[in-house]
């Protein structure tokens, strides 16, 4: 008796064994695939949360330019975004925009001082390579241009594409930080 229930629990084992093969890369495979699905998902928000912050924060003020990466991001810290260590605050690029008459749209070669700089440039001449007309909000991966993010996996095993979708959101300027009677720029 003894002989045939040792059996039973050594068959039993290399059952065991034989499923957990092919159950556990799937296991690990669908978490991944979570993740990637995820992330994918995610990175249009940052954009979209970014570019909505920056049509109404001060553009001249690096610590509230910083502080709407980090809010972007999901974050009050400099820490990367959930779940994509390789998302931080550095690959948020913010790019303020003039349109001209014709409606094509060209990055500011020159920041206004401040905003107020932009609403009296803007009511000066609205189509004017001094007026912030758009802000645009893209993620990029390091280099010039703005190159794909590459995607890494938790799971090297798991094969998944390498870069991610890019991400960006356009958006029209609105206060960009003034508030009726703020002081000239200095």
């Amino acid at each position: 008796m003894t002989t045939k229930a040792a059996r039973r629990r050594g068959s039993a084992t290399i059952e065991f064994g034989l499923v957990c093969m092919v159950f556990m890369p799937m296991l690990f495979a669908m978490f991944e695939y979570g993740r990637l699905l995820f992330v994918w998902n995610t990175l249009p928000e940052v954009t979209q949360r970014a570019a909505r912050a920056a049509a109404i924060t001060d553009f001249s003020n690096p610590a509230a330019m910083q502080a709407l990466r980090q809010a972007a991001l999901f974050r009050s810290d400099d820490s990367p975004l959930p779940l994509a260590p390789n998302v931080s605050s550095a690959n948020i690029r913010i790019e303020y925009l003039w349109q001209d008459s014709a409606g094509a749209l060209a990055p500011l070669a020159l920041l206004p001082a401040c905003p107020m700089a932009n609403r009296i440039n803007c009511a000066r001449d609205p189509h004017g390579s001094a007026c912030i007309s758009f802000i645009r909000v893209r993620l990029c991966g390091s280099g010039a241009g703005c190159p794909a993010l590459a995607y890494e996996p938790l799971l090297p095993m798991v094969p998944v594409p390498g870069a991610m979708p890019s991400a960006s959101t356009l958006v029209a300027a609105e206060s960009l930080g003034y508030s009726p009677g703020q002081a000239p720029c200095p």
